[in-house]
């Protein structure tokens, strides 16, 4: 008689949000009892349906927390430099504690350039250069919030991280390197092993099959299989992809009979990275408060 293996333990990452938020939550209620409103302002350029309905969630999120949610919605044919004196405004805009500018931009526009001009202690994203150094060198900073989210995530589900062996599929700069520096860094919920691999090394999966815990942060849809999952290790898919509004996950459903543990589909890092852009701002709120 074949025994089939057992499923893998599903790992959603709805209660990590709602615990993030909770608190979230508190923190927003006492700072408005001192007369400050939590504020996260976000930016929009041009009409894309996709784009815009990210951003109702966030203001339907917004309001939920007891936030600000100021936007502004630039048109399609908006300038570099256009972009930017929006940008700015918020930036001087005492009442505002968080910028988002919502992506992608269209075309013509630079999204690196536009997130340089964001105030780095308002770049609820984590992602100005100068919060990336400031990651690097172990100084407090906002963090990116998926990487943030996948460390909130282990620890939810009390999966052990330190000394462990983590293994990160891709090298990009808004998850996979970020992530390699937060998770070795030493804390309780890190400190561990980190290798970074990406699809340009021969062999990635003799990597990918070595790992602890395995991190897709590719962007290439159904990148990982079960062969390259190490049986009963845990695997966390951080890579997507869209195709209009259907998602397209790096990690492949069928390594859920190979994985001791995976993040679902859908639910999984999406929920706790959104967690992760209100704790940043609620941090930001916070600081901008105790400094007036």
């Amino acid at each position: 008689m074949t025994i089939s293996p057992s499923p893998a333990r599903l790992l959603p990452g709805a209660p990590v949000a709602e615990a993030v938020l909770a608190s979230v939550t508190a923190r927003a209620r006492v700072l408005r009892e001192r007369g400050t409103v939590p504020s996260l302002a976000t930016i929009l350029v041009g009409d894309d349906d996709a784009s815009a309905g990210y951003i109702r969630i966030k203001q339907r999120r917004a309001a939920a927390l007891g936030f600000r949610s100021p936007h502004v919605h630039l048109p399609a044919d908006t300038t570099q430099q256009q972009l930017h004196d929006a940008i700015r405004a918020l930036n001087d805009d005492p009442d505002v504690h968080g910028v988002l500018v919502q992506h992608p931009l269209p075309a013509h526009l630079d999204h690196g350039a536009a997130l340089e001009i964001v105030a780095p202690d308002k770049d609820v994203d984590g992602m100005h250069p100068v919060n990336l150094g400031r990651l690097a060198a172990g100084l407090p900073a906002p963090t990116p919030c998926t990487p943030a989210g996948i460390e909130a995530l282990l620890d939810h589900y009390d999966i052990p991280v330190r000394g462990r062996h983590v293994v990160v599929l891709g090298r990009g700069a808004t998850l996979g390197r970020p992530l390699s520096i937060l998770l070795s860094q030493k804390r309780e919920t890190a400190d561990a092993a980190v290798t970074v691999v990406h699809t340009g090394v021969p062999d990635w999966g003799a990597h990918t099959r070595a790992a602890d815990i395995l991190v897709a942060a590719a962007g290439v849809p159904g990148i990982v299989r079960p062969e390259h999952v190490r049986p009963g290790g845990v695997v966390i898919g951080g890579g997507v992809r869209y195709d209009g509004r259907r998602l397209l996950p790096d990690v492949d459903e069928s390594c859920a009979g190979t994985a001791g543990a995976i993040t679902p589909r859908v639910g999984g890092v999406g929920p706790t990275t959104v967690a992760m852009l209100f704790r940043n701002t609620i941090d930001a709120a916070e600081a901008m408060a105790a400094g007036a």
